[in-house]
């Protein structure tokens, strides 16, 4: 029944209220009436204060002022003007019901004001002792006073609750436009953090591919130049040149991850299809056998793709040298379309069980790269081969990773 308002509004309610029944009440204070039009005064001056508080109970409160003020017989009163306030508020801030029973209220009361103010008309124009109305231009007359009556009363009371109505529709849409100006902020907030989520994952992704890779090139050339020292002091030299320049690319790459991680941009080049070929050699030089075969001119790639094939054949590789048979040939075959991008990289499953070191994020990787570009990837066993197979778009669907398109990595979990 009762509205959550400020304080200050209450307060100010209430004066008004006083105030207002005050200044009536000393206007009508002359009269002989004035007891009965006093009672009907502090009625319509209490629903006024409530108005807002408590919309209902002050159309109530409006009612039995106004039930009082006929029953009391007195006629059109100064303070049925504050029943407008009442009807305003019921609109403005009442409930459902509350703002329907307003409207009611005003065609109702209408009525009802209309018909007491004519019969009283009437009676006051013909008294019991003389004539009454008999003539149709009487009856037309006492007619048309009345639905006079009813016009004026009916504005009196239907404007202002159409007024709260504009006040209510008005606050209510201010209130929507809010809504949509916090909805757009969130909805720019999660665009945003989205955006460096997946920044955070490039950026971990290529972190894993680079220091994969490299630390597999320097174990392996570490391996060999250990060996190597006392009997061909050759390789043993040629093979620490290849881990200082393998360790000093890696370095380039980390830094170049770490000032995006800064917000800086990178002065290292981003690696292209071109590099594949230094790749190659980097894994023939520690003793993977690594046939390549090309079709189609990747010239007209762009960057991104171009690093995407890059980095899953580098992985492929890392993961070949690691997990594969030693001493068996690795396939990799790269197509290159108009409209697509095909890689397949085939090499023997070692057959010992031997499974090298790793945390299964490398093919989880590959699958990102191929899926964020819009293409598809498998990976797993097929009989004594272990195959990585994608397909992608020359040209990246999306610049962001579509959701629906991450499945089950069932595949990539296959013991090799």
């Amino acid at each position: 029944m009762f509205r959550p308002v400020l304080r200050s509004q209450v307060l100010f309610d209430v004066i008004v209220a006083v105030l207002l029944t005050a200044l009536i009440g000393l206007a009508q204070a002359p009269r002989s009436d004035a007891l009965q039009s006093l009672v009907v005064v502090v009625l319509l001056g209490g629903a006024l204060a409530l108005r807002r508080t408590a919309p209902g109970l002050a159309l109530v409160i409006a009612w039995v002022g106004a039930i009082a003020q006929m029953v009391m017989g007195l006629g059109l009163e100064a303070a049925d003007f504050l029943i407008a306030g009442v009807m305003y508020t019921t609109s403005a801030y009442g409930s459902n019901r509350t703002r329907w029973w307003g409207l009611a209220s005003a065609f109702l009361g209408a009525v009802v004001a209309a018909g007491y103010l004519g019969l009283q008309e009437y009676f006051g124009r013909y008294s019991l002792d003389g004539p009454f109305a008999t003539y149709p231009s009487q009856l037309m007359r006492e007619a048309v006073q009345t639905a006079a009556y009813f016009v004026v009363v009916l504005a009196i009371l239907l404007l202002p609750w159409l007024a709260g109505l504009v006040r209510r529709v008005r606050s209510a849409a201010r209130m929507s436009r809010e809504a949509q100006l916090l909805a757009e902020r969130d909805a720019a907030r999660a665009d945003r953090a989205v955006a460096v989520e997946q920044e955070r994952v490039r950026i971990a992704r290529d972190m894993h591919d680079i220091v994969a890779h490299s630390l597999a090139v320097v174990i392996a050339q570490a391996d060999g130049a250990r060996y190597a020292l006392k009997a061909d002091p050759d390789i043993a030299d040629q093979a620490l040149t290849t881990i200082s320049g393998t360790a000093r690319r890696a370095l380039g790459d980390v830094r170049e991850l770490l000032g995006a991680l800064r917000h800086e941009q990178g002065t290292a080049p981003t690696p292209e299809i071109d590099d594949i070929e230094q790749l190659v050699t980097e894994m023939r030089d520690i003793g993977l056998d690594v046939d390549v075969e090309r079709d189609g001119d990747p010239s007209a790639l762009p960057t991104t793709t171009q690093l995407a094939v890059y980095r899953i054949v580098q992985e492929s590789l890392t993961n070949a040298y690691k997990h594969g048979q030693r001493g068996t040939p690795v396939h990799a075959r790269l197509t290159y379309r108009p409209d697509t991008v095909e890689i397949q990289v085939v090499n023997e499953r070692a057959d010992d069980g031997r499974a090298g070191p790793g945390t299964g994020h490398g093919l989880v990787g590959m699958r990102e790269r191929a899926t964020m570009t819009g293409g598809t990837m498998t990976a797993g066993p097929r009989g004594d081969a272990f195959v990585v197979a994608v397909r992608m778009p020359a040209v990246p669907a999306s610049g962001q990773m579509p959701r629906d398109r991450i499945t089950s990595t069932h595949q990539e979990h296959t013991a090799r």
